[in-house]
């Protein structure tokens, strides 16, 4: 007989598409036969699916489920992402690019940026970003040991994919390590009387599922945590007021670009995501300020190809909830918030949210503590990536449309103002709890939004004129030499992943 401690040995996830097969492949693999995992989807309910680009974190949740990059890629269409190119962000025809991993090399405790504000401020002319070897390598196009080459030291990288290929991938992983998938429509949820904790899921026909624990993957509708459990909603659109997304495929342009593409439009920006079967693009757009119509027309005149399928239209409000695990009830995915794909952080965030359940996990008691300390750091994740989001906004000099006007000119939290304002003055970012992103990450888009720090850390005036000059040339030598060893993408990913989309 089960003990009132133990695991809930029944979890219900309800959705699939990513966020509901990634739980579910998590918690088979973690845990195994200690739960009874069912998920609830229906075939007649589609997903957004638009997400195709992540950060590097997704390579530690696919190694953690053993899964072979080689068949990964495969059976997604993926290929590599090294960072960001964005276009005309802070200026009309200037371009900058967040690249992933270290900027330079780091001397004891001081990041090498500031070793590189001195040695601009005393002439010297090669850029920041000849000293990221995810940039250098982006721009030339490389990943992958060169054919033929030796020490090959590949750079930090993530992947662009196609999401629903990629549900599919885990559900076959899930399904394989004893999760039940039921096909359904929700129609109403059974709770509790005493504890308002739900105990089971109604489907159409009058079927059951019955709960100990509840994941609400059901998207934007959030059936569960808001439809059910009333969690209420944080809405941020006052700092970020784009509440469209039109999403299309294209053919690709051929380059196989090992990055994402953000280009600044009249009243919001379009992506443009290289995979191997097609090209993702999409506008994101503030329809206070444009129409669909304008919307529609900006992103067909602007396709790296002929368009695939027709185009979907996908209304958003950027925000979350106020609760994200109510009693016996979390959100995972969309139906937790939504941050606009601008940093790619929609898969992160599900993925983060697993990882914080796993370590959080209840038993059948469902401690209040374990759920507000879920609750605190998902409040400071979801904050911080707010706040780096603002930042592409904020630190605009566009000229010409009353959308990027009214961005540059509103306020905006006080947290990313102390981080700007301390950049602005010492060249510094101290990274706080919750932060997803790190200096290298800050300082990138800091400056190629405009920021030009005023002074750099005073260790550095401790190095010679000459010492400065050696460190410098050395860590151009060593970016030069990394990517060097480095073969195109388009061919690597071939090699690795077959020819087949």
């Amino acid at each position: 007989m089960t003990s009132p401690g133990s695991l809930p040995r029944r979890v219900v996830i309800l959705g699939g598409g990513t966020a509901g097969w990634m739980a579910a492949s998590a918690l088979a693999k973690y845990f195994g036969d200690a739960l009874a995992i069912t998920l609830v989807e229906s075939e007649a309910i589609g997903t957004i699916g638009v997400g195709e680009a992540t950060i590097p974190q997704i390579r530690l949740f696919n190694s953690s489920l053993g899964i072979d990059e080689r068949d990964f890629l495969r059976a997604t269409g993926g290929t590599i992402k090294l960072g960001i190119e964005f276009v005309g962000w802070h200026r009309e025809g200037a371009r900058y690019f967040h690249g992933f991993g270290d900027v330079g090399r780091t001397i004891g405790l001081v990041p090498f940026h500031h070793y590189w504000l001195r040695y601009r401020a005393e002439g010297g002319d090669l850029p920041l970003d000849h000293f990221i070897p995810t940039t250098r390598a982006a721009r030339e196009g490389r990943y992958g040991p060169a054919p033929g080459g030796m020490g090959a030291r590949l750079p930090a990288s993530a992947y662009h994919f196609d999401a629903a290929r990629y549900a599919a991938f885990l559900r076959d992983y899930a399904e394989a390590r004893g999760v039940t998938r039921q096909e359904g429509i929700l129609r109403r949820a059974l709770r509790d009387g005493e504890s308002g904790h739900l105990t089971a899921l109604e489907l159409q026909g009058g079927r059951q599922v019955e709960g100990d624990l509840f994941l609400d993957c059901s998207g934007m509708r959030a059936l569960l945590i808001e439809g059910e459990m009333q969690s209420g909603f944080e809405d941020w659109s006052h700092w970020l007021p784009c509440d469209r997304a039109i999403a299309i495929p294209s053919e690709g342009d051929g380059q196989l670009n090992p990055f994402t593409r953000a280009t600044a439009r009249a009243a919001g920006w379009q992506w443009e995501i290289p995979l191997r079967h097609r090209t993702g693009n999409g506008h994101v757009y503030s329809s206070a300020h444009l129409s669909e119509e304008e919307a529609l027309k900006t992103l067909l005149a602007n396709l790296p190809g002929t368009p695939l399928d027709d185009p979907r239209t996908i209304p958003f409000r950027t925000g979350k909830r106020r609760e994200i695990w109510k009693g016996n009830c979390l959100a995972i995915g969309l139906s937790s918030g939504f941050l606009e794909p601008l940093e790619s952080t929609s898969i992160h965030l599900i993925q983060s949210a697993i990882a914080r359940l796993i370590a959080l996990f209840p038993d059948r008691r469902h401690a209040p503590d374990l759920a507000a300390e879920f609750n605190r750091q998902s409040d400071l994740e979801y904050a911080s990536i707010r706040d780096f989001l603002i930042l592409h906004y904020h630190l605009t000099a566009r000229e010409g449309s009353e959308f990027w006007r009214e961005c540059r000119a509103m306020t905006v939290p006080d947290s990313l103002t102390a981080k700007m304002e301390l950049f602005r003055r010492t060249g510094r970012f101290i990274r706080g709890e919750g932060d997803l992103f790190d200096t290298p990450n800050w300082v990138q888009v800091m400056w190629g939004q405009g920021i030009s720090p005023g002074g750099f850390h005073p260790m550095v005036r401790a190095a010679s004129a000459p010492d400065l000059a050696q460190f410098i040339a050395r860590t151009a030598a060593e970016t030069d030499a990394q990517v060097a060893t480095l073969g195109p993408h388009a061919d690597w990913i071939t090699r690795l992943a077959g020819d087949g989309g």
